[in-house]
């Protein structure tokens, strides 16, 4: 047993405290050939080279999965340089040096680097144009990570939820233990996305040893607005009957967003033979799977 654990693949994940860092913490009971160490921003801060190379130093990874992210896309807008701190020079510092120690650095981006002017879903060809302080910020690190690797992947996804952390999810299902109308927007289209169905995603592609590199767009099938997505969750715990649930096309952000950012996934399907659940499927999975 000590001499397979010697070909065990040594993976890094950052961000760990976030909710897509807790789904792979999650699933590493089904990945028995990865060793997974999971740092938090109070163990490795991403924007600190000194504090990344302290902790590389304690093993020997091969992989380094970077959840660390700001995330607050209304936030964003009042202090980009924060966001641009961490979603850009955070990356870059781990793409340099992921670069000096030969290790495949796995970068979690979003579908708000597109304008959502598509009313097709977007490819990894697709020009990037962030309307808002978050999507440029999530595309400088992108840009840093392609400038500075050759082994990398960046995935993009969209509209991620789960039963961990802040979301959209949790915060529909908390509103329904307290009120009886909901107001939702209609105005944007996307695919909300499981963070477990993601991190499945990511924890697969390393087992596979895959050195398909590049960019890759992971979210779970078919599309919605927040509306729809808000009806879905309050149909699944059978409070459709209790709820004044309003749709409406102006609800006040500061941030600008993109009216469309539905993912293509082709490219991940025939590249790796992926089999993504469609979002219903998947919100229905997790519900039933976290009562």
């Amino acid at each position: 047993m000590a001499h397979k654990k010697l070909h065990n693949i040594q993976v890094l994940v950052t961000g760990a405290d976030g909710q897509l860092g807790k789904s792979i913490k999650g699933l590493k009971g089904d990945f028995l050939n990865l060793d997974l160490c999971f740092a938090n921003s109070k163990n490795l801060d991403i924007t600190d080279k000194k504090s990344i190379v302290l902790f590389l130093e304690k093993s020997s990874f091969d992989y380094v999965i970077n959840c660390a992210a700001y995330t607050d896309v209304e936030k964003a807008e009042k202090e980009p340089q924060k966001a641009f701190l961490i979603n850009a020079d955070g990356a870059k510092n781990l793409a340099q040096i992921c670069q000096e120690r030969d290790i495949v650095l796995i970068h979690i981006s979003t579908d708000y680097v597109f304008d959502g002017k598509k009313n097709t879903p977007y490819s990894e060809e697709d020009i990037a144009n962030p309307i808002n302080e978050y999507g440029k910020s999530k595309l400088r690190g992108e840009e840093y990570i392609q400038e500075i690797l050759k082994k990398y992947f960046i995935i993009r996804t969209s509209w991620l939820y789960s039963q961990y952390g802040k979301n959209f999810y949790k915060t529909i299902l908390q509103k329904l233990k307290t009120e009886k109308k909901l107001k939702i927007t209609a105005s944007e289209l996307g695919t909300p996305t499981n963070a477990n169905d993601l991190a499945s995603f990511i924890l697969y592609l390393i087992s596979s040893l895959s050195k398909k590199y590049g960019i890759y767009h992971y979210s779970n099938s078919g599309e919605a607005n927040w509306y729809d997505f808000a009806k879905e969750i309050i149909k699944i715990s059978n409070k459709l009957d209790l709820i004044d649930l309003v749709k409406t096309d102006n609800y006040p952000t500061f941030a600008q967003r993109p009216k469309y950012s539905v993912l293509s996934k082709k490219k991940g399907i025939k590249s790796f033979g992926l089999n993504i659940l469609n979002w219903k499927d998947s919100l229905i999975k997790l519900y039933s799977n976290t009562r």
